[in-house]
């Protein structure tokens, strides 16, 4: 899997849900894993930060401290997904070939989170402190 990757870097997912946070019929709320199931909340990515080889970083420890408005909001390490990002891109590209499907070369991949979702309002600035790795930003209008 790391062989097969050009290059890893500081990403935001920008998500915006589609679907309703409460159950008309059953009035239940929804969970996560109705919104994962429905594929209903990815609309977008920020990249940014510095590209490196995924052999010259330890994506375990790669981490991030995210803020909306200079206020600290989530912390969070690679470790978190799968304890280690290549795994869930690993799982994903063994599921595709199950189907007869595959990654494309230069096709982007999120390797999945390691922070809760941060709401974003009107007006918010949400930034992405990687460290050594970067920053990556985006202002809400």
């Amino acid at each position: 899997m790391l062989n097969a990757t050009d290059y890893v870097t500081p990403a935001l997912e920008i998500l915006d849900t589609r679907i309703l946070r409460v159950d008309p019929e059953t009035k239940k709320a929804r969970t996560i894993v109705d919104t994962i199931s429905d594929n209903a909340a990815n609309a977008g990515i920020v990249i940014g930060g510095r590209a490196m080889r995924p052999q010259d970083v330890d994506m375990r420890w790669m981490g991030a401290i995210v803020s909306r408005n200079a206020e600290v909001e989530e912390t969070g390490l690679g470790a978190g997904v799968l304890n280690h990002p290549a795994r869930g891109i690993a799982w994903l590209a063994n599921r595709l070939a199950s189907y007869g499907e595959r990654i494309d070369a230069r096709q982007i991949v999120l390797a999945g989170s390691f922070i809760r979702p941060v709401e974003a309002r009107h007006g918010d600035t949400i930034v992405a402190d990687f460290g050594p790795q970067g920053t990556v930003s985006c202002f809400f209008e």
